[in-house]
């Protein structure tokens, strides 16, 4: 269940995830998609979206495919975010109540306002290369 991103956000963290396991190899969308068990047209889709942010680059023809367009040192996941999302769930009410503040707060205000702050600083702060050894784990289990 999704609690903040939207499923082509979450996808895009997945498929980025996995392109930084393998820096120095194109995958076409069909590869991505068998490695995630998601549908090639919705991977399709999302690395587009992620292509015309900078972060994939894709390469054309019968030999094409997707690959990250930086190093993964420089790739941090709140970059994947706000090419998919934007930003406006760390800026904006969990309840969706206009005005909220810290004037006018809604119900959870204070308490999402820390866990809001934390998962920021957190995707802020993590690069692809330092995930690659647990994603490559995880994608194992896939």
């Amino acid at each position: 269940m999704t609690v903040i991103f939207s499923k082509s956000c979450e996808l895009g963290l997945q498929a980025v995830l996995f392109l930084s396991t393998k820096e120095k190899r194109l995958f076409n969308a069909t590869e991505v998609s068998n490695e995630l068990k998601v549908p090639k047209e919705y991977v399709s889709k999302v690395l587009q979206m992620l292509t015309s942010s900078g972060i994939v680059g894709s390469k054309k023809g019968k030999n094409g495919g997707f690959f990250l367009a930086k190093a993964p040192i420089e790739i941090k996941l709140i970059d994947i975010v706000e090419a998919i999302d934007g930003l406006d769930v760390f800026k904006t009410c969990v309840l969706g109540f206009p005005g909220c503040s810290h004037e006018t707060p809604c119900p959870v205000h204070d308490k999402w306002g820390k866990l809001r702050d934390e998962a920021f600083k957190m995707l802020s702060e993590e690069t692809l290369e330092e995930l690659k050894d647990k994603t490559l784990n995880k994608l194992k289990l896939l």
